[in-house]
């Protein structure tokens, strides 16, 4: 009984507490609790409309944009590099650079993302998170330069947190080897670094333009927004190499290289009429399009930037100062008796005893003691001057790198062993392309025309430096040179008339001396005689198989290289056969008329 009053009271206790909460206080908690969802969606609104508010849609808009837009590079198109007949020798190809954020892939890629990365990369898993760790602290890295557009799509494809690609352009060059020296290459932001791609690199290169994108988190471009500034490409190069004669040089040098066991070797064909080089090869060469096994040397472009003592090569200018002296005559004979000369204390020799020979008789036999005789006949410094009026010991100004101009010493006294020795080519220094220019003076009546790397559309005036008069007899001298008593008869061409000049010169050794074994062929020459079209130089280095005359190594690739070009360029043919034997055919067949 006292259990079940005990229950009953506490019943009416509660019913008299819960009596006690006031009305007012339970509106005013259930309005509080509407007001909070209004005052909530009007905040919003706020923010999301009002643009004076100080945290409003104007600076809602712009943290946004600062954590999504971004200015985006529109690389440029570097100009294209071409023979003179437009073909492509350097060329820009679409490319995809592969970019990540280590701070990303390692927060939020998984290790299963990370061994897709690896094995698309066709790196180890070590190896890339090597990398990831050393950028750790870093929000950009290249996992990949300049691979194929549909190699780096693979990868992106896996789409992994954190990785990105970008459009870049990677120089390709489809004659490889062949043009390698010349064209030169660029590194891998496609600036230019050997050649003519180094030498023309602020044409070639293009302005490039930017653009506002949008970009995830992820650094991928979502949207294009509007565009900064458009991209121009760079202006194309038209160089004066005719592409079909550089084939034709490069494999007759590379052969000969090969055949005869040599160090190194140069080619340059010249254009007569216009200075165009139309090829410039060099041996060893390398590929351009894949530069991993590269060695230095391989790189130069020797027919430029080496020099060499020229030696018998140019002797014929040393004849004609001794024409333009009055003193000497093509028919004036020289007592080359017995077959040496002691001037001072040096001995010039001959290979052989030729007794009397008239000035084109000293040239085809390219005889030291006839040359020195004559020499010593002349002013040594009208002779320099002559050989300066030519080309020797100035620069090119093809604004080629490392182009050199030679050494022309200019002596206060010459000695008579220095007067004789500087006749025939030793105390001065030259390149192949600087003995190339002088020769076409003696091809071109006396007119001096610069050489140039890049076509031209109108035919150079030149200036003229000599007497044409001279410059034809030197010409048919040069000729019997190429006969069959002369030192360069295997610079012979079938069906076209040939002149020009073998050389085997000593090289120089570290004691200021010469070498008793070590040479240098060499063979300068033009054809056809009358009108002569092409001076070609061939120049071989240390020559150790097969001899090493200027006459047995240079003048066959004079010979093959020249009679191509001549061929390609549908030159006449200024021979025809009589009897079996070849004539030179009337000037009317020179001219082609009919």
């Amino acid at each position: 009984m006292g259990s079940i009053l005990a229950t009953k009271g506490k019943n009416v206790s509660k019913q008299q507490t819960q009596k006690l909460i006031p009305r007012w206080r339970y509106f005013l908690v259930m309005s509080g609790l509407f007001a909070l969802p209004i005052l909530l969606i009007t905040h919003i609104a706020q923010l999301q409309i009002m643009p004076d508010e100080e945290f409003g849609v104007d600076f809602l808009q712009t943290q946004g944009d600062a954590r999504s837009i971004r200015s985006e590079i529109i690389p440029a198109y570097r100009g294209l590099i071409t023979d003179r007949n437009g073909e492509p020798l350097a060329v820009s190809t679409p490319v995809t650079s592969l970019i990540a954020n280590p701070k990303h892939l390692q927060k939020l890629a998984s290790e299963k993302d990370l061994k897709d990365l690896s094995a698309a990369l066709g790196i180890s898993f070590t190896q890339l998170s090597a990398r990831l760790t050393r950028y750790r602290n870093k929000s950009f890295m290249y996992l990949a330069r300049q691979l194929p557009v549909n190699e780096a799509q693979k990868v992106l494809d896996l789409g992994i947190v954190g990785i990105s690609g970008r459009q870049e352009f990677k120089r390709f060059y489809p004659a490889g080897e062949v043009t390698a020296q010349l064209v030169g290459f660029t590194d891998i932001d496609d600036n230019g670094q050997e050649g003519m791609e180094l030498a023309y690199n602020e044409g070639l290169t293009g302005q490039a333009g930017s653009k506002k994108v949008i970009k995830d988190l992820t650094g991928r471009i979502i949207k294009d927004i509007s565009l900064i500034k458009p991209a121009h490409a760079g202006r194309d190069l038209r160089l004066s190499i005719d592409l079909r004669v550089q084939y034709a040089a490069y494999r007759a040098l590379k052969s000969a290289v090969q055949k005869h066991n040599a160090k190194s070797g140069s080619v340059v064909v010249l254009d007569v009429e216009t200075g165009e080089v139309l090829a410039m090869a060099n041996q060893p060469s390398f590929n351009p399009n894949d530069r991993s096994k590269l060695r230095p040397d391989s790189v130069r472009n020797r027919a430029m930037t080496d020099m060499m003592e020229p030696g018998s090569t140019v002797k014929p200018f040393a004849i004609l100062a001794a024409l333009e002296s009055g003193k000497f005559h093509s028919n004036t004979t020289i007592d080359t008796h017995p077959g040496y000369l002691k001037v001072d204390y040096k001995v010039f020799e001959d290979e052989n005893n030729y007794g009397l020979l008239d000035l084109s008789g000293i040239i085809a036999k390219s005889s030291n003691v006839g040359t020195s005789k004559i020499a010593l006949q002349l002013n040594p410094n009208e002779t320099r001057e002559l050989f300066q009026r030519v080309g020797f010991g100035e620069n090119l100004g093809s604004g080629f790198p490392g182009e050199t101009s030679g050494v022309l010493p200019a002596h206060r006294r010459w000695d008579a062993v220095t007067q004789a020795n500087f006749a025939f080519g030793y105390g001065l220094s030259a390149s192949s392309l600087q003995l190339a220019r002088a020769y076409a003076v003696l091809a071109n009546n006396g007119v001096r025309k610069e050489v140039s790397l890049v076509a031209v559309d109108a035919m150079p005036e030149g200036s003229k430096i000599i007497d044409s008069g001279l410059t034809d007899e030197l010409r048919y001298m040069l000729q019997a040179a190429t006969g069959p008593k002369g030192t360069g008869k295997k610079a012979n061409i079938k069906g076209y008339t040939v002149g020009g000049k073998t050389g085997t010169l000593h090289k120089t050794n570290s004691a200021g001396g010469y070498h008793k074994s070590r040479y240098m062929s060499a063979f300068a020459g033009f054809a056809p005689i009358e009108q002569p079209r092409l001076v070609t130089v061939v120049v071989i280095d240390e020559p150790s198989v097969g001899g090493y005359f200027g006459g047995i190594v240079a003048a066959p690739v004079f010979s093959e290289v020249t009679g191509t070009a001549l061929r390609l360029m549908q030159v006449t043919p200024d021979q025809m056969k009589t009897n079996g034997s070849l004539v030179k055919s009337p000037a009317s067949t020179l001219r082609g008329e009919s």
